[in-house]
């Protein structure tokens, strides 16, 4: 049997998860319980917002041609016709040469088209002295300026942050359209894994990938489900593949992914699906398998922690976003190479790095190590055309 069915480029295995990616689904939420959600349609007004026109300042309401000319020397002269309060509209037309003073918030009377900062005026008896010219418009919101009716609030996609709810909020709007939050089943995998909370035995280690994936799937929007360790055995694997399947809408699985024949995780997802991809031309991570099992997607990731993370960010990720609606908020920083970076042509490699006031170090070391991974900031790609980079070449870090 060969070791991998087909080595394929990082571009073709993105290509394969993009097909085999759900279309996500769709709910209708409160407002109350939609932090962090995306929105799965545009949110429009249902009308002007604000509803009428309405002052940014304490002062007084006027017409801006009465204004003109106005100065601390000769200021203009103002009769006071009355005052609106918060939260209370008047019916009395505002009359060239008038001024209603208002408070921050207040409705804009008919007839008058700016406000003056009680600041820049003096106010004796039933007389308003301006002493600062105002322009029309000028410390006032108008009818529909923030959003009119029709307009889009939020655009379809946006992942709903505290300030958003404000806002819709403010729109009137108390239930949100979401994208449903997909259940993402997390298998690890191997003889030698115990729970975190357990204490190692001979030859055994604790389980990062799982709660690692399981952390990863909940950060771009998804909802993860534990499936526990599964020992290296064939029929033991199936049935959790199996249940997992029946379960959740897709399933990162940790461990047996290895050209080892021990390795059961590539002929289990075939007997209930189909392997797409067992092999890709990337380091770390060439043993990765991409596959559907009882119609949904599967990722099989190697077993070391840093390797997963790796496959985690370029292949799961493009998955879970689309999965879930969740924008893929990836960020990069440039910086200069420390070292060089030595690379094998023909295959993606990422190195990790740790950024050292706009350098970037590569955190060479031993692969089984996990110090390199918690001292890093991220990685640096390096092109299958590439022999690696060289000191004091110009890179492009992706940050964890």
């Amino acid at each position: 049997m060969s070791l991998f069915l087909s080595v394929v480029s990082l571009e073709e295995a993105i290509r394969v998860i993009r097909t085999i990616a759900p279309t996500p689904g769709e709910e209708e939420i409160p407002l109350g319980a939609a932090l962090h959600r995306v929105l799965a349609r545009d949110v429009k007004a249902r009308e002007d917002i604000p509803g009428f026109a309405r002052t940014t300042v304490d002062g007084y309401a006027v017409q801006a041609a009465d204004t003109a000319g106005a100065g601390e020397a000769v200021p203009a002269l103002l009769r006071l016709a009355g005052e609106i309060p918060m939260g209370r509209a008047t019916a009395t037309r505002l009359r060239p040469g008038e001024g209603f003073s208002v408070p921050t918030g207040a409705m804009l009377p008919a007839g008058a088209d700016a406000a003056v900062m009680v600041e820049h005026t003096e106010r004796i008896g039933d007389e308003i002295l301006v002493k600062r010219p105002v322009a029309p418009g000028e410390n006032v919101i108008l009818a529909g300026e923030d959003f009119p009716a029709g307009g889009t609030i939020l655009p379809r996609g946006r992942r709903l942050s505290p300030r958003d709810a404000g806002i819709l909020a403010a729109a009137g709007c108390d239930r949100v359209t979401v994208y449903r939050r997909p259940v993402v089943g997390v298998i690890s995998t191997g003889n030698e894994l115990v729970s975190p909370g357990e204490t190692p035995g001979p030859g055994q280690v604790r389980d990062a990938n799982g709660p690692m994936c399981a952390a990863f799937a909940e950060e771009l929007g998804c909802l993860p489900r534990p499936c526990g360790i599964v020992r290296d055995d064939r029929e033991a694997l199936g049935r959790a593949l199996g249940k997992a399947v029946a379960e959740c809408d897709a399933v990162l699985l940790s461990g047996g992914s290895s050209k080892d024949v021990r390795d059961h995780a590539a002929q289990v997802i075939g007997e209930k699906g189909e392997v797409l991809v067992h092999g890709i031309a990337i380091a770390p991570g060439k043993p990765t398998i991409i596959g559907k099992a009882g119609g949904k997607p599967v990722i099989g990731l190697p077993g070391h922690p840093a390797s997963a993370y790796v496959i985690l960010h370029t292949l799961a990720a493009p998955l879970l976003s689309a999965m879930s609606g969740c924008p893929r908020e990836e960020r990069r920083v440039a910086a200069v190479l420390a070292e060089n970076v030595p690379s094998q042509k023909g295959r993606v490699e990422f190195v990790r790095v740790r950024l050292d006031d706009g350098r970037a170090i590569p955190c060479f070391g031993k692969s089984g190590l996990l110090n390199t991974f918690a001292g890093s900031d991220g990685m640096v790609r390096v092109p299958a055309e590439r022999e690696g980079f060289e000191t004091g070449e110009t890179v492009e870090v992706i940050l964890w």
